[in-house]
């Protein structure tokens, strides 16, 4: 088992989401919680899960140099790819709100980059899930803004909230990489890791 195997390593999460904590916690981990500063900016070339990849791996940057060797630093990051443009985190309402709009009635992909980082490798891995919303109205999408304020998520929604459990028709892929992490690839990782 995963838990009794990683022991000897330090689990080191450089992520301030509380799902991807939990997430974690879950999976029966011991870690501890480190962040640093980073500019999540990207070049303009990159598409689909080359933007996630490259701002997972950036993440990552700040601690290399002080990795111990029994150290194991995962950094993530999430985006949604529509339309061929990658939906980050909105910075207002109106800006959530165009979001969902053009999310409504379509199918988005949701894709989160893990990157494992020791001081001896660095493998960088992408879980790709495809989620269709129904058609929503604007009083929906404007009652969901207004109560649930997503202005730190990807595509300015959480599909564990009331607008997934209302809007989500149809889903490809992992529920979890939704919300921010996808689980079985981590725990495959970190099997692979220490085995």
């Amino acid at each position: 088992m995963l838990h009794e195997n990683i022991s000897q390593y330090n689990i080191i999460l450089a992520s301030g989401s509380p799902r991807r904590q939990q997430f974690f916690k879950d999976l029966g981990l011991n870690f501890s919680i480190e962040l640093k500063p980073v500019d999540e900016v990207y070049p303009p070339r990159l598409r689909h899960f080359e933007i996630s990849d490259y701002l997972a791996q950036l993440k990552a940057l700040p601690f290399k140099a002080n990795l111990k060797p029994n150290d194991i630093l995962i950094t993530s990051d999430t985006i949604v790819w529509h339309n061929k443009t990658a939906l980050g985190k909105p910075k207002t309402a109106a800006e959530a709100f165009q979001m969902l709009k053009s999310l409504s009635n379509t199918t988005h992909e949701v894709i989160t980059s893990v990157c494992f980082t020791s001081s001896q490798f660095e493998k960088t891995v992408s879980s790709v899930t495809k989620v269709t919303f129904k058609a929503l109205t604007d009083d929906e999408i404007n009652y969901y803004i207004n109560t649930y304020k997503p202005f730190d998520k990807a595509g300015g929604y959480g599909i564990q909230e009331w607008i997934g459990y209302i809007g989500v028709t149809k889903l490809e892929g992992s529920y979890f990489n939704v919300m921010g992490l996808p689980t079985d690839v981590v725990y495959r990782i970190l099997n692979d890791i220490v085995s």
